[in-house]
């Protein structure tokens, strides 16, 4: 049988505010783990929406992307279940806006919480994913890409397929 394989497409919001970045700690599997806020894209999404979405539901805070930090491929193992997922995450790093009134965090999500580079770096043993501390550092390295080098088509939100 021919499977095609299909990596799972999350985002990831970046967000620093005087030498701090605002993570997430939230339950999985594995038990309480810190996460960039991010999340998987939902279909007629573009990426960016997909990120300002997301930032919003797990920190109640608006979001708006302004240049995408990197392109990430990693795959994750959970032995306990024989769960095998490769990601594909896109990165943007923007401005955060006030908290919305009447926003909660989403389910799963304990609180947030700034960590100064060296805290994001000490707390490796306890990120979701090596893509945490990757980002931060893409980040810290001043690495920027114009939001128009990811290119949604219109159909995309029409529900349409390529």
């Amino acid at each position: 049988m021919n499977t095609r394989w299909k990596p799972s497409v999350t985002v990831a919001a970046i967000i620093e505010r005087g030498g701090r970045y605002l993570l997430v700690e939230e339950h999985t599997p594995e038990g309480l783990r810190l996460n960039n806020p991010a999340g998987h894209l939902d279909p007629g999404e573009s990426p960016a929406q997909a990120c300002a979405r997301e930032a919003l539901e797990e920190t109640t805070h608006a979001f708006t992307p302004t240049a995408l930090v990197g392109v990430y491929l990693s795959r994750f193992q959970r032995e306990a279940t024989g769960e095998d997922v490769t990601y594909v995450r896109f990165a943007f790093c923007g401005d955060l806006g006030e908290v919305v009134p009447g926003r909660t965090l989403d389910d799963g999500i304990v609180r947030t919480l700034w960590m100064t580079p060296d805290e994001v770096r000490a707390s490796a043993a306890r990120h979701r994913s090596p893509l945490v501390l990757r980002c931060v550092e893409d980040h810290l390295s001043g690495q920027r890409f114009a939001l128009d080098l990811v290119h949604t088509d219109a159909s995309v939100a029409q529900g349409g397929g390529a």
